[in-house]
């Protein structure tokens, strides 16, 4: 544990695996106190019991983000049971198989913009307020570097990514006078569950497409995202945060 944030609460959402489960996990190094809220009740309260584990404070609520009604409910008892909102990873997020974008189903779009998009902008909506409450506060929101780079197969995952980033930026305009930091971090390949369904082929191969050579760890998310929402970071607003191994400067 250290102190970088300590005293603060940290709010993170997709916090039941992968880069999310991560990023709750460190925020809890960093000495905050974390909410970590999952539409997956079990694994979301297995990442509360690591943080308790470690000496940490946790608490899990389970939410769909695509649903206003519980986004609004996971920031007010945050409120209830802490009194603030200091930080927020907006981390939940969905990604079909490949996919021709001609080949794409009505119902894979929508769940795609009302789990990603719309998801994140309701988590915005509501964790906005609580910060304007103290005057301060900081957002990391989860793009990728499919938001500025082209992958065939991935139209309805990109221009959801894509949304975000543009999200991020208004939204950072909007609130800079009122002390509210919001930044995006956009990570390349990283080895998460949806890494690990795929084959050893298409790993090597995302492993080669990046010039270090290799896929990237959650955690190496997840330490850029705790340090955008430490003072390390007070003169960041707005930045998109590329975590890629290089891949976007090819």
């Amino acid at each position: 544990m250290t102190d970088r944030l300590s005293g603060k609460v940290a709010l993170v959402t997709g916090a039941s695996s992968g880069i999310g489960q991560a990023t709750a996990l460190a925020f809890a190094r960093a000495g905050a106190k974390v909410v970590a809220a999952s539409r997956r009740d079990a694994e979301g309260q297995e990442t509360v019991r690591r943080i308790q584990e470690a000496g940490g404070e946790a608490l899990f609520i389970k939410t769909d983000v695509s649903k206003a009604s519980e986004v609004e409910a996971l920031v007010n008892k945050t409120m209830d049971t802490y009194g603030r909102l200091d930080c927020a990873c907006n981390s939940a997020g969905v990604i079909s198989a490949s996919s021709l974008l001609t080949d794409v189903s009505e119902d894979e779009w929508d769940r795609h913009i009302n789990v990603n998009l719309k998801g994140t902008w309701l988590c915005l909506k509501y964790e906005i307020p609580a910060m304007l409450k103290q005057k301060s506060g900081a957002i990391v929101n989860l793009a990728s570097a499919a938001s500025i780079v082209a992958f065939a197969g991935y139209a309805a995952y990109a221009a959801t990514k894509g949304g975000i980033l543009a999200l991020t930026r208004s939204a950072a305009i909007e609130y800079a006078k009122s002390g509210i930091r919001i930044n995006v971090v956009s990570p390349g390949s990283i080895n998460t569950d949806m890494l690990n369904s795929a084959t050893e082929d298409i790993v090597s191969q995302l492993a080669a497409a990046h010039p270090v050579g290799r896929v990237g760890e959650p955690e190496e998310v997840a330490e850029a995202v705790v340090w955008l929402c430490s003072k390390a970071a007070s003169f960041v607003t707005g930045h998109n945060m590329l975590i890629d191994g290089g891949y976007s400067v090819q």
